[in-house]
This record gives structure tokens, C-alpha cells and sequence, in this order.
């Protein structure tokens, strides 16, 4: 009943009418200021997505990379107002998936310090790995057009099926490894069926559960806030290494794949995804201006 609520006010949000605004399209301030790279200047798009993930991991393989620098998935949404089925449109100046370096634990030589150190002398250890020529940031990227991202606002009202879909790639940023060292590739993408329902995934993981999180709404109802929300995936297959280490890259690749554990099958890989969610009317956004 809670669930059919919040949708419901959200979906009412949806079709109340905003303020046409005709002033030229720069940045928009107060509570929109999240929108700035929304594409205002598509006639089609009805609405703009801001979608920041502020903590959870990221499992492939065998390394897990906790999420520490928040990243941002932005951009426009044409929405049907009668099935309310949407297309995803690219935010300006390529910010559709923003660029956040995580520290991958361990580093190059895959290495943490024992649990049963004490606690400082575990810091210290973890802290020397992971910085330097030994450490290794890794990165999630698009790895193909904005146009291929898919989302479901009703799916994730709802907590069932896929809320947003992304055919992504992992950089690994290292010395070592050079500037071209990924895991996936826009031929052979990771792609993520997030969900804030529960997963099915194949053994030998096992299902987990997202989450909606708490929706409010401004006073005009032309913005909508979707805090503490947890999108999950545990069902993706990730693809070994390619490009590690430039033109030693066929030495290279094979020492990663065994650091990290790729190719690694769906059912071994997992992403939780915690954060909020804005969803605003575009034109609420260009009166903001």
C-alpha cells in the first residue's frame, strides 16, 4: 500500500503542468542547480534525472571496491504521459555518467593487511598499498552512447525489474598499467540490470535486495526527491582485461585477470548502488534559470 502511495504522488507530480519559461537556457539555481547539464534544449525531453550514488561497492571477480567519491548518472528523460515508458537522452557537455576514481583495495599487487592486525597498524599497511606505484584507482565509464542507457521510473516505483540499465566498462588507472587498461569494452560491455526490487541471480550468488528509499515532493510538485535509495545487481558477467600495460598488454592482461579474477561469470559479480535520486519537469528547471 506504502509502495502504490509514493508511486502515485509521483506519477501525479509527473502530469501536473509547469510554467512555460522562453529565457535563454544557462544554469539553473536554487533546489534545480542539480540540472545543470540537463539537455534543456531538447524540445521532446519532459523531464531531467539526476541519479548520485554516494556509497555501496562494486564485486567483479574477486575484488570488491567500496564507492567513496560519489558519481552521477544525469540527463533527460522523454516520457509518454499515458504508459509513462521513457527514453534516455544524453546530458550536455558529455557529463552523462561523471568520471569518479575508487581506490581498489589492495592495489596492484592485490594485497591487504590481516584482520587480526590492530586496527591502526592495518591503516597504515592499507594506506602504502593502495597509494603510489602500487596503487590502483578504478573508474566506471560509459562503454557505449548515452543512447543504450535504459530507465524505468514505474520499475523503480514499483521495486520490480530493471530501473536503469547501463552498458558500462571498468578503467583501471595505475603506472604500470598505462592509460588503457579497462575491463569491458564497448563490444563486449558490462552491462548492469539495476533493480530496487530483489535480484534472481544464477549460483552460486544469491538474491539480494534494493530498495525505493523515501520520496518527497517541492510545493509546486515540479521536483521530485528519492532519498536513501539502493539499486542492486548480482546477475552480470564481467569480460577479462584488454589493453594493460600497452604494447606489453599480452603479458600484462593475463596478470590483471589473475589479480582481479576475470573473466568472471554472472552469478560471481555484484553492485549495490546507494545514493538519491532527482527527477524535476524541464521546464520548472528553465524558469529556475
Amino acid at each position: 500500500m506504502r509502495r502504490l502511495f509514493l508511486a502515485g504522488a509521483l506519477l501525479l507530480a509527473m502530469l501536473i503542468p509547469a510554467s512555460s519559461a522562453s529565457a535563454a537556457v544557462h544554469h539553473p539555481k536554487g533546489e534545480f542547480a542539480p540540472f545543470a547539464y540537463c539537455p534543456l534544449g531538447n524540445a521532446e525531453v519532459n523531464f531531467c534525472l539526476y541519479n548520485e550514488t554516494t556509497s555501496g561497492s562494486l564485486t567483479i571477480g574477486k575484488k570488491t571496491t567500496p564507492i567513496v567519491n560519489p558519481q552521477v548518472l544525469q540527463g533527460g528523460l522523454i516520457t509518454n504521459l499515458e504508459t509513462f515508458e521513457s527514453k534516455f537522452v544524453a546530458a550536455e557537455e558529455g557529463n552523462t555518467l561523471t568520471k569518479s576514481p575508487q581506490p581498489v583495495p589492495g592495489g596492484l599487487l592485490g594485497i591487504t593487511a590481516p584482520t587480526w592486525w590492530p586496527q591502526f597498524l592495518r591503516d597504515l599497511f592499507n594506506e602504502t598499498i593502495n597509494n603510489g606505484f602500487t596503487g590502483v584507482n578504478g573508474t566506471v565509464e560509459l562503454a557505449k552512447p548515452a543512447s543504450e542507457i535504459k530507465v524505468s521510473i514505474l520499475n523503480m516505483l514499483f521495486e520490480s525489474g530493471t530501473a536503469v540499465q547501463l552498458p558500462v566498462k571498468l578503467h583501471l588507472e595505475n603506472p604500470f598499467l598505462g592509460s588503457s587498461c579497462y575491463i569491458g569494452s564497448s563490444s563486449s560491455p558490462i552491462t548492469l540490470k539495476l533493480t530496487t526490487g530483489t535480484t534472481s541471480p544464477p549460483a552460486p550468488n544469491k538474491p539480494i535486495s534494493g530498495h525505493l528509499g523515501t520520496v518527497t515532493e517541492n510545493e509546486a510538485h515540479t521536483l521530485s526527491t528519492i532519498a536513501g535509495n539502493k539499486q542492486v545487481d548480482n546477475s552480470f558477467s564481467a569480460p577479462g582485461a584488454n589493453g594493460c600495460g600497452g604494447l606489453f598488454s599480452f603479458l600484462v592482461d593475463p596478470f590483471v585477470n589473475e589479480i582481479v579474477g576475470v573473466p568472471s561469470a554472472a552469478g560471481t559479480n555484484t553492485a549495490i548502488l546507494e545514493g538519491k535520486v532527482l527527477l524535476a519537469q524541464k521546464e520548472a528547471v528553465k524558469a529556475s534559470e
